[in-house]
């Protein structure tokens, strides 16, 4: 049966070292996983993790430059771990978990602030100050050699050459085995899943003109500036 217009190509995420790309399904994101940027936020107790989610068409890969969003005057950064799923996954146990994580990115939770603000006053959904158009910024993917690479190490974030953010992923509240854990309690993660986990304390506002750099434990980077 033919469809009605050329079916959407699936966003593809390229792989470090491989001529593979890594093809997304869908993206998950863990809010108030450190407890630094819980505090900021005004939350101060450990909490089970909780879970929105971004269009997978709203990543973009290794970008020079991201444009402005519209309906904003607060464009906030969020620089992130990000978790690549390659196995499906339902109610696993913690060696299931960490046996389906194939590698990590390096990503940024851009977050219209403003318009987040004013839906939670609402009590209203806020998928749109999360969602929008070229909101997940995303590094090549590195594949898991070792657990330890997302169990620990230097996570930051500059602004101008102003370091805004910076952790380490030893820091996050619940680990990344833990948050697919959970996460696969809720749905069944699939091939091609991502999840980002969380960002350490610092977020701040960005404007036009200014220049981003993150780097993740000195092997992964993004730098792009806001047009």
């Amino acid at each position: 049966m033919t469809t009605l217009f050329p079916k959407p190509e699936h966003s593809t995420v390229p792989i470090l070292g491989s001529e593979l790309t890594f093809p997304v399904r869908r993206v998950y994101c863990v809010g108030r996983n450190y407890a630094a940027h819980a505090n900021e936020m005004g939350h101060s107790e450990r909490e089970a993790p909780f879970f929105f989610t971004k269009p997978a068409d709203s990543l973009v890969i290794n970008p020079k430059t991201i444009p402005y969003p519209s309906m904003t005057e607060e464009l906030h950064h969020e620089v992130e771990l990000v978790i690549a799923i390659n196995q499906e996954l339902s109610d696993a146990d913690e060696s299931e978990a960490e046996a389906c994580i194939y590698g990590y990115a390096l990503g940024i939770d851009l977050t219209k602030r403003d318009l987040q603000a004013a839906a939670k006053d609402q009590g209203r959904p806020w998928d749109l100050a999360k969602g929008f158009d070229q909101s997940a910024p995303i590094s090549p993917i590195l594949p898991l050699d070792n657990l330890a690479d997302i169990e620990r190490g230097p996570i930051s974030l500059s602004v101008n050459d102003k370091l805004r953010q910076q952790g380490d992923l030893a820091d996050m509240i619940w680990s990344s085995v833990e948050i697919v854990e959970e996460l696969s309690r809720h749905i069944t993660l699939k091939p091609g899943d991502l999840i980002f986990t969380g960002t350490p304390s610092g977020v701040g506002s960005i404007e036009r003109g200014d220049r981003v750099v993150a780097n993740l434990n000195q092997t992964l980077d993004l730098n792009f500036i806001i047009e």
